[in-house]
């Protein structure tokens, strides 16, 4: 998957959107108001100008675990809380059905 392909599925979560909390390196994609993008929570990440795709996703801690053993590219979440988030390099060896499954995961968790 490309930036662009994570990023339309990551934006087509309801009340979602792109925000640069961080600077431009980063790009933060949240829940909530958008015209109050401060107190939007976030639920992914994407590195910017990486390739392959760099998307850090919130977990459910056992679940973070379980993934990180299963597959070599889903990593603890990077410069984030190691116990509920992870970090996944979309080099295709998780299936595209997998990755928009955590990321629905993610988002859920933030927006309840």
């Amino acid at each position: 998957m490309t930036h662009k392909e994570v990023e339309a599925y990551i934006l087509s979560m309801p009340n979602s959107f792109l925000d640069y909390p961080f600077g431009e390196g980063v790009a933060v994609y949240k829940v909530g108001d958008s015209q109050k993008a401060s107190e939007g929570k976030m639920f992914a990440l994407i590195a910017e100008g990486k390739e392959p795709v760099n998307l850090s996703l919130k977990c459910d801690p056992q679940l973070a675990v379980v993934l990180r053993d299963k597959y070599e590219t889903v990593m603890p979440g990077y410069h984030l809380s190691k116990k509920h988030w992870n970090t996944l390099i979309l080099t295709g060896q998780l299936p595209l059905e997998e990755i928009q499954g955590l990321i629905r995961h993610s988002y859920q968790l933030v927006a309840g």
